[in-house]
């Protein structure tokens, strides 16, 4: 049903407007709490020759209701409407089902891509339930974007480079007992949760886990083999997990994907005197931004996630040339973004306009954040597990609602 139609004809039985104009004149109310429809009576107050105030009073006396509202106020200068909220949710619904999976599509998008950059698991640590925020909330925003006509491209950005798998290799050379392929994620977090504990001790397992990481980025094939199976066991099991929220992917290109593509943007950075040498880092100065420098290389040498993010955005426009590029991230990275926008301004990439974070709060347990080195891990399956063992513990209580209805349908 058309409401602002059928107020618009109802109100045309007591002034001389045609319908389109009391149409065009109907607004929304800001404030839900004065109804739903709001028709403003400071155009007939010259005509009638009376304050807006009176002209809203006898219009609800005067006024025929039309079916489907509840009832109309006079609130000072406006006439407001309320619609009778069963009515509106049949109505609503009927065209839910009309339209089916339809309902609220369009054709907006026009087959753009929006790139949409979620959940981003670290590999051989847990898929924990501090990751369900931005898993969630990318896929609902990946099926919002393929509704409206995008292409949406939903991208894993693995946590699968640094100094960690050297730790992770230092571990299962100690402490392995059987091969990698063969170990589960929480396996994989024994060792590395073991290795944080014996490092304490033996510090020297740090020099260890640098020097094998290294051999991972100069290509050793034992290393990389090692990392490989990790990597691929970790990916292995989360798959499941994902398949049980229906959430989906459609590139696990991770932070090593772009070890190879860093490069250029260094050398951009360098030959448009972008960037600079800072005590033997380089660096993106932005304090006339009033932000701190953003590091492009360690004073070793080393990139950091920085430099892999500048890559990525690059790749993902040449690639997919995006209408939109979406970064679901936690509020605590909101500084990273800032600065991986503002090195992307200064690069001439006109293109950053079109780059958002997507933020949201940071989930903790009782008593602080998650810390998977020190074992402070909430898995997602056993979360998910629970809220299902709840849920048909609910259903199958004698006495409630649910249970009766599925009891008096058996």
């Amino acid at each position: 049903m058309n409401y602002t139609n059928a107020v618009a004809a109802a109100l045309q039985g007591c002034v001389d407007l045609p319908i389109e104009e009391l149409e065009g004149l109907l607004e929304t109310p800001k404030n839900p709490s004065m109804g739903d429809l709001a028709f403003p009576c400071f155009k007939l107050a010259k005509v009638l020759r009376k304050a807006p105030a009176a002209i809203a009073a006898e219009l609800k006396e005067k006024l025929i209701l039309p079916a489907g509202i509840e009832k109309a106020e006079a609130v000072g200068p406006y006439l407001n409407f309320f619609i009778e909220k069963g009515q509106q949710a049949q109505t609503l619904l009927t065209k839910v089902l009309d339209a089916g999976e339809a309902y609220g599509g369009s054709n907006e998008g026009q087959g753009r891509h929006v790139v949409l950059d979620y959940s981003s698991i670290n590999i051989a640590k847990p898929f924990g339930f501090h990751h369900l925020p931005s898993t969630a909330i990318g896929n609902a925003l990946y099926r919002i974007y393929k509704h409206l006509g995008y292409e949406p491209v939903g991208v894993n950005h693995l946590g699968d480079w640094g100094t960690q798998f050297g730790k992770m290799i230092v571990a299962y050379k100690k402490w392995g007992t059987k091969p990698v392929e063969e170990y589960g994620i929480r396996e994989l977090v024994d060792l590395y949760v073991r290795y944080h504990k014996e490092a304490e001790v033996h510090p020297d397992m740090d020099g260890e886990a640098r020097a094998w990481f290294h051999r991972i980025e100069i290509g050793d094939e034992e290393a990389v083999s090692l990392w490989k199976q990790m990597k691929d066991a970790t990916i292995r099991e989360v798959k499941k997990t994902y398949e049980r929220m229906g959430v989906r992917f459609d590139s696990w290109a991770g932070e090593s994907f772009y070890e190879d593509k860093m490069a250029p943007v260094i050398d951009e950075l360098r030959e448009k005197g972008i960037s600079k040498l800072d005590q033997g880092a380089t660096i993106v100065d932005l304090s006339r931004w009033n932000m701190p420098p953003c590091i492009i290389l360690k004073s070793d040498g080393s990139t950091i996630y920085a430099t892999r993010d500048l890559a990525a955005a690059c790749y993902r426009k040449d690639t997919y040339d995006f209408a939109k590029l979406l970064y679901v991230v936690a509020y605590q990275q909101d500084l990273h973004f800032r600065q991986i926008f503002k090195v992307l301004e200064l690069m001439g990439r006109d293109w950053v306009k079109d780059c958002v974070h997507v933020n949201f709060g940071m989930v903790s347990m009782e008593g602080g954040a998650f810390h998977t080195r020190e074992g402070k891990v909430l898995y997602l399956d056993d979360v998910l597990d629970a809220a299902v063992e709840k849920t048909y513990e609910i259903i199958c209580t004698p006495g409630s609602r649910t249970w009766s209805s599925a009891t008096t349908r058996s």
